[in-house]
């Protein structure tokens, strides 16, 4: 996983980056939901509530900044959140 910070024209940027299998695209719309998760399979035993995204998404929108969201199966996925000059 790799986390960046990095000070722009529009503001500053928050990365999240792995390597992992990817969200396939008729999901990612979705991710941001409470409770939501990907795989059905998976149990708070096993790690998760689906409200990482869900918190994520509430604290842009608090700061009105841009969330976006970029993933490929097999590749990774990619999570900014852009926070506006104040």
């Amino acid at each position: 996983m790799e986390v960046a910070v990095s000070a722009g024209d529009t503001g500053t940027t928050v990365s999240v980056k792995d390597t992992g299998i990817g969200i396939p695209p008729e999901y990612q719309a979705r991710v941001f939901e409470r409770f939501f998760r990907v795989d059905k399979s998976r149990s708070k035993a096993s790690g998760g509530t689906g409200l990482g995204l869900s918190i994520v998404k509430h604290i842009a929108q608090y700061h009105h900044a841009d969330l976006s969201l970029h993933s490929r199966i097999g590749e990774g996925t990619d999570i900014s959140v852009v926070f506006p000059l104040a």
